[in-house]
């Protein structure tokens, strides 16, 4: 191959800022749609900060893709902005909960991303000191640099625990810190998450509850053409995004999917050497969005956590006029399941517990139901996913 050959694509013919695609990507306020009121009542709460005093403690919840974690990080740096020009030194770190679950780690992960050593000379490291260690220096860091600090706990109930709710809500009262005032952002998917919390974290965290609604297929359609000049000019078909926005809007108005679904039907055109993005691409998006989210929700899951799952999706695809499953029909495929993989099954107890952790994840619906004096009460399995989209990665998950 000479030196004139093009191993790289130089310049891409379909994307012009791909980054406006990106999941972690916090757009400029005129690309933030349908949240002017959630955005709004967010500063409204944080408000007092500004003047460097108290922000009331925060619990959003809402389905995923609704705009919660996107809001929060936003008012979070406008707050910043606007406490530096009042004189106010303000900063805010984000945890995602569901990478950083325990009490050390989501403590480390908040000390180092509001340190700056230059100033603090206090050290972070990633590892290697106890838990009582990271909140000392904690607790230095925000006395030493920052009049306020806003804390963001995306995935809230992912925590194992309720201890740092504790520490936090309570730092100040507790003479933990001085100079410092915190503010606790709490993210949720979960509805019901509050009713989990310890009563004491409970009073002081949720000062202040807000809920964000799904988007509609306006509202989606309007987020992406916020974001279409990650393309080339000329490259999007006019259906693309209307028919994008239909399909996400299906799957309960999620705009991380939306844009997902986006960015994957510009991959698909660049893979296959087309100069436009098709409507046709949209669907085929759309099947890889839903794969590689699936994927990432089982992602660490034990062995048997995926057998008990795989035996819900094979009841699901064998019997598909059927939609829900008892639990002992459940365990009784499990038990097959297991058997084929040489592994020794666990107890219907621990089954019916790790069907609960993947209701939890929005996996499957369970459902209780009587039976009458004759066969009392019992629970039905509904998986939520779609079972072929499930197979599909559980199979590789084996692989």
């Amino acid at each position: 191959m000479s030196e004139s050959d093009d191993l790289f694509i130089r310049e891409d013919p379909i994307f012009a800022n791909k980054e406006l695609l990106e999941i972690n990507h916090l757009p400029d306020e005129g690309r933030i749609v349908g949240r002017d009121e959630e955005i709004s009542q967010l500063a409204n709460a944080v408000n007092p900060a500004i003047f460097g005093q108290s922000p009331s403690n925060i619990l959003i919840y809402g389905k995923t893709g609704t705009g919660k974690s996107l809001c929060a990080k936003y008012v979070s740096q406008r707050l910043i902005t606007t406490a530096d020009e009042e004189g106010v030194t303000a900063g805010f770190a984000y945890v995602d909960c569901a990478q950083d679950s325990t009490e050390t780690q989501a403590v480390q992960t908040i000390a180092s991303a509001l340190n700056d050593r230059s100033i603090t000379d206090i050290k972070i490291p990633d590892r290697g000191i106890s838990t009582a260690t990271y909140y000392k220096r904690l607790w230095s860091i925000l006395d030493s640099r920052l009049d306020v600090a806003l804390i963001i706990l995306d995935e809230i109930d992912k925590l194992d625990g309720d201890d740092i709710l504790m520490q936090l809500s309570r730092a100040g009262e507790a003479g933990k810190i001085e100079d410092c005032k915190i503010g606790v952002i709490g993210i949720s998917n979960k509805i019901k998450y509050k009713d989990r919390m310890d009563e004491r974290v409970k009073s002081s965290l949720c000062e202040r509850e807000f809920v964000f609604p799904p988007y509609d297929a306006t509202q989606l359609r309007s987020i992406m053409e916020a974001r279409s000049d990650a393309f080339r000019d000329g490259v999007l078909e006019e259906s693309v995004i209307p028919r994008a926005a239909a399909l996400a809007a299906k799957e309960h108005g999620d705009a991380r999917k939306a844009i997902d679904i986006l960015r994957y039907a510009g991959e698909i055109a660049q893979s296959n050497d087309m100069g436009t993005v098709r409507e046709e691409f949209v669907i085929q998006a759309r099947e890889r969005a839903e794969t590689d989210r699936f994927r990432e929700l089982i992602r660490g899951s034990t062995p048997h956590s995926r057998y008990v799952l795989q035996a819900l999706t094979v009841l699901s695809l064998d019997e598909s006029q059927q939609e829900a499953f008892r639990t002992t029909k459940v365990f009784d495929v499990y038990q097959q399941i297991c058997r084929q993989e040489g592994a020794d099954p666990l107890s219907l107890r621990r089954v019916r517990d790790l069907l609960k952790e993947h209701a939890f994840l929005d996996i499957l619906e369970q459902s209780r139901h009587s039976g009458g004096s004759a066969e009392g009460s019992y629970t039905e399995h509904q998986l939520l996913e779609d079972p072929h989209v499930v197979k599909k990665v559980l199979t590789e998950t084996v692989e």
